[in-house]
């Protein structure tokens, strides 16, 4: 009798909910895995928008719910929530009992949910390891996720390079690409007039789409990267501006309480979203002129479709680029340049030939089939490079 594998998949932000969608739904649909939901940080927040029901909407039963997230973030609050969060995962992965554990990024709640499940013995998959963030904590963390974890799924083929030269056996490590690429396979696409019913917004032209995350390794606090922000956007008055939440990190909190100020000031021509979902944002991103801000998404997802996006600050510094993306400083008149630029005849003949470095899709079922036949239990060893001395 074939014993059921049992995948135990961690989420806590609606974003990362997004890049783990269909591998969610390849586990879900194969006979000899059992998928498991752990539904934490955001996810369970008011203020973030009760993301979890989202997934649930998607059809998906979520087996535990760890709330860690406080009404403080400041650091010691953070660090807090940190605690809160291993109590709750402890709990957590002793009633579950998964067989693997599979994480995704760089975020606090991956760290917390990656040393409880290396405490309980239970082997970790980690995702989007190898890559580099120089302005956040979430570099550090990463790389720690990393020597905690079993197997790898890296984005790229320099992100392979560096989780081998951490010490990580390269029959671990898999270049798969980027997840959040099967979308473009797979999305039911909303056009222009869906969006504005959907968003109650009308697209005039330009069309900017800010996402941006508070730099918690940053050169300046990010309100007033923020402020930097806004400032620029008042440059561009017929712009239309849709906003997507920052995220729940040190800083966050006074950042959506000035977006929110911002878009009450220009309600005729912006929006903010706590969360669009994946296919209204990859939708609205299809029909934008300018992504703005320092998400991943600009870098990953935003070349897919040829479109032009300013990255801001050190929060990206160290990822893979394409031409598409312009790199600014997080002052006023570098964001107005960058803008300018991005809008510029020049700039956009150059967009259509655009290639993306996350690789091309397929990627989930790819990372089931994976961790559907691994052998559990093999221990693993450090792996030296052989520098040649």
């Amino acid at each position: 009798m074939t014993t059921i594998r049992k995948i135990c998949i961690v989420t806590g932000t609606r974003a990362e909910y997004g890049l783990l969608y269909w591998l969610m739904k390849e586990i879900s649909a194969d006979p000899d895995l059992q998928l498991q939901i752990v539904a934490t940080g955001m996810h369970l927040s008011h203020e973030f928008g009760l993301t979890y029901q989202q997934i649930e909407t998607d059809g998906f039963s979520i087996d535990a719910k760890v709330e860690m997230l406080l009404s403080s973030d400041s650091p010691i609050g953070i660090a807090k929530s940190m605690g809160v969060g291993v109590i709750g995962f402890a709990d957590a992965l002793d009633r579950l009992k998964p067989d693997i554990l599979v994480v995704l990024g760089d975020r606090f709640e991956m760290l917390v949910a990656a040393q409880t499940a290396m405490v309980a013995r239970i082997p970790i998959a980690h995702i989007h390891g190898g890559e580099t963030t120089e302005g956040s904590i979430d570099e550090g963390i990463r790389h720690a996720i990393t020597k905690m974890a079993q197997w790898h799924f890296v984005a790229a083929e320099p992100y392979r390079k560096r989780v081998i030269q951490l010490g990580e056996a390269p029959d671990r490590v898999f270049n798969f690409g980027a997840p959040g690429l099967d979308y473009f396979q797979r999305i039911e696409w909303m056009d222009r007039p869906s969006l504005e019913k959907s968003l109650a917004l009308k697209l005039a032209p330009p069309v900017i789409l800010v996402t941006y995350h508070p730099a918690t390794l940053g050169q300046r606090e990010p309100i007033g990267a923020m402020n930097e922000l806004l400032a620029a956007l008042d440059e561009f008055s017929g712009a239309t501006v849709v906003f997507t939440y920052p995220n729940a990190d040190t800083g966050g909190r006074s950042l959506i309480e000035r977006l929110n100020q911002w878009v009450a000031a220009n309600k005729h021509r912006a929006a903010v979203w706590a969360s669009l979902g994946q296919q209204r944002y990859l939708s609205l991103m299809r029909e934008s002129d300018v992504i703005l801000g320092n998400s991943s998404s600009a870098l990953i997802e935003a070349p897919v479709l040829k479109k032009a996006a300013v990255n801001m600050g050190d929060r990206q510094k160290g990822r893979l680029k394409a031409t598409s993306v312009l790199d600014t400083e997080e002052s006023k008149r570098a964001i107005v340049t960058a803008i300018n630029e991005a809008l510029s005849e020049e700039f956009l003949a150059g967009l259509p030939a655009t290639k993306s470095l996350y690789g091309s899709g397929d990627v989930s079922r790819r990372v089931k089939n994976t961790l559907k036949g691994i052998v559990i239990g093999s221990k693993k060893s450090f792996f030296d490079i052989d520098h040649g001395y």
